[in-house]
């Protein structure tokens, strides 16, 4: 299959066979009613076609309701603090936004298979193969998770701060309870909620960000910031970190999410409303930090929110209770795939079960890290290091998907040992030992001099002319995908067949 043929052209349809599947089939396949504000009973189920009721439109609001969140104002604020120029931060920003492309492509299997990334992922590495990587995308699921709720508990404490009360130990635990467990209302009730929710916190924070951009351009001078360029390593390492909180960083949720689209939808449309779902607001609004900081020099994040002095003071407290129901609808969208990730795993967990556990986890954590840690420390080694499995994750899955033509064999996905992915006591070689080769090649190129623990590659500092850049992303993608066509390119080719048979 061709790159062409992957964004405008219909891939081969997922075959549901009979015979000795003929029973799951029919028990896989049972519809349940699909609608807003209901609970989903819906986990790594196959979704039949007649609870495919998303469309591209549906995606693409999705993923705008999710990006166009405070959040990513952050993060053009936090790529300041490296010490970039403004030109320098809106270059990283533009670049590292252009791999959201690398989410519309995680989100093509969706559709054909009917069933979440994780369970996708079955094809490449097998059942218990595919364990390793699961593990890993739940503790990333639960570090995105942490972050949110961290940033909600700071916001409640700023609020109270603001109107003249300062939050006790004991309260501020009690705010960790009260934000976890609101948390877990929409992931609960599940993706028809999730979809028409997104959409509609899409559509009032392009007003709230339309009056933050113009209070920040009111005050904007940009003749009087003044920024000594940063060491390209400094560059890429902002670069790194905004392709880790977007494009690379949300593809191991893609499929979660497009699974809900009919059989027959296009590849082109499901590529495009994933990628700009999440590209535009990601941009505008990493750029409009990158201009408010050049008027705070502060990180006019949510930790200490530093609220921006162009703020009017009557704005202030609506933009912080805005921003804490924002900071929650993201985090529906982690808490939802962590949910179904546990059950890729292996546990046996219902939905909701697996919902109540990550809850429980996120509020331990979230209370170590307010008490006793160092968010901004902990949180940039967060970013910069789950780049190392997820770049050679992804580049496994889409070489996999290539190879077999965008064909699966769905029930396969879901079965044990009569299953065709289940290959030799249900680890798949190849792709564990492309995923190994990947990780290391990422850690041989990363630069997390300023992470905590701090770490630099060998091979950062080797090249002439790359000043200790950081392209462990690259790296991992590259060998990851390489390494799994040359280990497994001929029986995955082969697997493809017997799945179209």
């Amino acid at each position: 299959m061709s790159w062409l043929s992957i964004l405008g052209v219909e891939t081969m349809s997922s075959d549901i066979v009979a015979g000795r599947h003929s029973r799951s089939r029919t028990l896989e396949e049972e519809p349940q009613e699909y609608a807003a504000f209901k609970i989903e009973k819906r986990g790594i189920d196959l979704i039949p076609d007649a609870e495919r009721k998303m469309r591209p439109s549906g995606l693409f609001w999705l993923w705008s309701g999710a990006v166009f969140n405070v959040e990513f104002l952050f993060y053009g604020t936090l790529i300041m603090t490296f010490g970039l120029t403004v030109f320098q931060a809106i270059l990283a920003i533009v670049v590292g936004n252009l791999f959201y492309a690398l989410l519309g492509l995680a989100s093509l299997q969706g559709p054909k298979a009917g069933t979440t990334a994780f369970m996708v992922s079955r094809a490449p590495f097998g059942q218990n193969g595919n364990r390793l990587v699961a593990l890993f995308n739940w503790v990333t699921q639960v570090g995105f998770e942490i972050e949110g709720i961290y940033f909600v508990v700071a916001t409640v404490i700023l609020l109270f701060s603001l109107h003249g009360t300062t939050l006790s130990g004991p309260a501020k635990i009690v705010v960790i309870i009260v934000a976890a467990l609101t948390q877990m209302i929409v992931p609960l009730l599940g993706h028809a909620t999730i979809t028409k929710i997104m959409r509609y916190l899409a559509y009032a924070f392009i007003v709230f960000f339309v009056v933050l951009a113009a209070f920040t351009f009111q005050r904007l001078h940009l003749s009087a910031f003044h920024a000594k360029p940063a060491s390209f390593a400094v560059w890429t390492t902002a670069l790194v970190l905004l392709i880790s909180v977007g494009g690379l960083g949300w593809t191991e949720n893609g499929n979660d999410y497009s699974r809900y689209l009919p059989r027959d939808t296009a590849p082109g449309r499901t590529f495009w409303a994933a990628t700009l779902g999440g590209a535009v607001p990601s941009v505008i609004l990493e750029i409009l930090g990158v201009l408010a900081y050049t008027i705070t020099t502060k990180s006019v994040g949510i930790a200490q929110l530093g609220v921006p002095e162009s703020f009017p003071a009557w704005f202030v407290t609506p933009f912080l209770i805005f921003a804490i129901f924002q900071l929650l609808a993201i985090n529906t969208i982690d808490m939802y795939s962590s949910g179904v990730t546990l059950q890729a795993l292996g546990l046996p967990l219902k939905r909701w079960g697996a919902v109540i556990l990550d809850t429980v986890v996120c509020a331990v954590v979230t209370g170590i890290i307010l008490f006793h840690g160092n968010f901004y420390a902990d949180f940039s080694g967060f970013l910069l290091y789950i780049v190392v499995w997820l770049s050679a994750w992804f580049g496994i899955l889409m070489t996999d998907y290539l190879l077999r033509g965008g064909t699966y064999h769905s029930l396969s996905l879901r079965s044990a040992r009569d299953g065709l992915y289940w290959r030799h006591d249900g680890v798949h070689w190849p792709a564990i030992i492309a995923q190994v080769l990947g990780m290391a090649a990422a850690l041989m190129w990363i630069n997390a001099a300023f992470a905590k623990p701090a770490y630099t590659g060998p091979l950062s500092n080797h090249f002439p002319g790359l000043h200790g850049g950081d392209f462990s992303w690259a790296i991992g993608i590259v060998v990851g995908a390489l390494a799994y066509w040359a280990l497994a390119g001929r029986s995955v080719r082969n697997e493809a067949v017997r799945a179209g048979a």
